[in-house]
């Protein structure tokens, strides 16, 4: 005999109070608390925590914001989509009913998804979709292509000169990778993924690597951006290095069922 313990849970929703409709966020919270458990709102930039599951109102940007902070404590996350594609939520606006009916089943499918950690200047970032260096464009800036030295795993892989270099997990495969002519990974796989940015060299080709390889990136000369997530995380200049490898933290994403990567991928992306 199973017990409902939904009273015992503590359930987040996480959204954006002037991107999301109040209707949405009340219907969603009206559907947790009636089977009695506990819910917590976190809007804009608030601290995620605290909490047993999360349910984000939102397009893939929310999501991608919600996962950075859930997995420091591997929190599980389903997704309603508010924004253009969502390639990362589960349900569509308006099924909020379904989406705390999954937050609130014990016994519901998890996914973990494999993240970065980039480590520079003293810091490090997680990121789920993949770490970008892009070349700085300002008025002041220099129009030239930046130069990038790529380590994998011990070995030199040369220098790419373009707009910039992605470094994105299989689930960024999908995201800014894919937008710049990266190839497409599915969920399970263990690798990474290189992409340049607008190549200056026809050779310059998207690279396949294990994600057990630690990656080093140096740059010679220039100043580049690093984003994390579309996240600018600030400048880099020349002589500094930044490793990124696999991250110990995950992304546990809540699922209502057998899930078909290639369905959601036609449907989703055009």
């Amino acid at each position: 005999m199973r017990y409902n313990i939904a009273w015992l849970m503590k359930i987040g929703i996480f959204y954006h109070e002037k991107k999301i409709p109040a209707g949405a966020v009340e219907r969603l919270e009206k559907e947790l608390s009636v089977s009695g458990a506990q819910v917590f709102r976190f809007c804009g930039e608030q601290e995620i925590g605290g909490i047993d599951r999360l349910v984000v109102l939102g397009g893939d940007g929310a999501m991608l914001r919600a996962a950075r902070q859930c997995s420091k404590s591997g929190i599980p996350l389903v997704g309603v989509n508010y924004g253009t594609i969502g390639f990362l939520t589960e349900f569509e606006r308006g099924e909020e009913a379904q989406a705390a009916s999954l937050a609130l089943d014990l016994h519901c499918g998890l996914i973990a998804r494999t993240m970065l950690e980039a480590v520079y200047g003293g810091k490090s970032e997680h990121c789920l979709n993949e770490v970008a260096f892009l070349r700085r464009i300002a008025p002041d800036a220099a129009d030239e292509v930046v130069h990038i030295r790529v380590n994998i795993g011990g070995s030199s892989a040369g220098e790419f000169r373009a707009d910039g270099l992605i470094l994105s997990t299989p689930t960024g495969s999908t995201a800014y990778s894919l937008s710049a002519g990266g190839s497409i990974l599915t969920p399970e796989c263990a690798a990474f993924l290189l992409t340049p940015v607008n190549a200056f060299s026809l050779r310059s080709r998207p690279i396949v690597c294990s994600d057990g390889s630690t990656l080093s990136f140096s740059f010679p000369t220039g100043v580049v951006e690093m984003y994390g997530d579309g996240e600018f995380l600030g400048e880099l200049h020349g002589g500094e290095e930044v490793t990124v490898k696999k991250s110990e933290r995950h992304a546990v994403f809540m699922t209502k069922g057998r899930q078909d990567f290639f369905r959601r991928l036609t449907e989703k992306i055009n």
